[in-house]
């Protein structure tokens, strides 16, 4: 993974609100309120966890919210838990880097979500991004 891209996109967010689309199979979310950070896991070295995923020390987050309620059912989908692997979800922005446009997607899995009567909060685990 590229963490310098993720560390400049970081930056940008500063100074820029990012426009986030969540892809899943056909469908399309737009993203409020994304925040992306740099975390520490509570690992004390890269480890194989139960088999199912790999952890490393550190790891980057995405926290968005989406006001699209109909995305709650496909969410049991995307999750280990009633499932026996992780759904890659699709974040995808658009945003200037080195003096040019980039379409930015980044692979994801969903570690937990929070529904309101409003909006569904994701809190995802950058696994993987790809730039154009």
């Amino acid at each position: 993974m590229d963490e310098n891209i993720l560390l400049k996109i970081i930056e940008i967010q500063k100074s820029t609100k990012l426009n986030f689309i969540l892809r899943m199979g056909s469908d399309t979310f737009p993203l409020k309120n994304v925040t992306i950070i740099k975390s520490s896991t509570p690992v004390t070295r890269p480890t194989n966890r139960g088999g199912v995923y790999f952890s490393d020390t550190f790891a980057f987050k995405i926290k968005a919210q989406v006001t699209d309620l109909s995305l709650a059912p496909l969410i049991s989908k995307s999750m280990l838990g009633p499932n026996t692997d992780f759904q890659d979800l699709e974040i995808i922005t658009n945003t200037e880097i080195d003096n040019s446009l980039k379409k930015i997607t980044f692979f994801a899995h969903l570690t937990n979500s929070m529904q309101s009567s409003s909006y569904i909060e994701l809190n995802m685990t950058v696994i993987k991004i790809k730039y154009e």
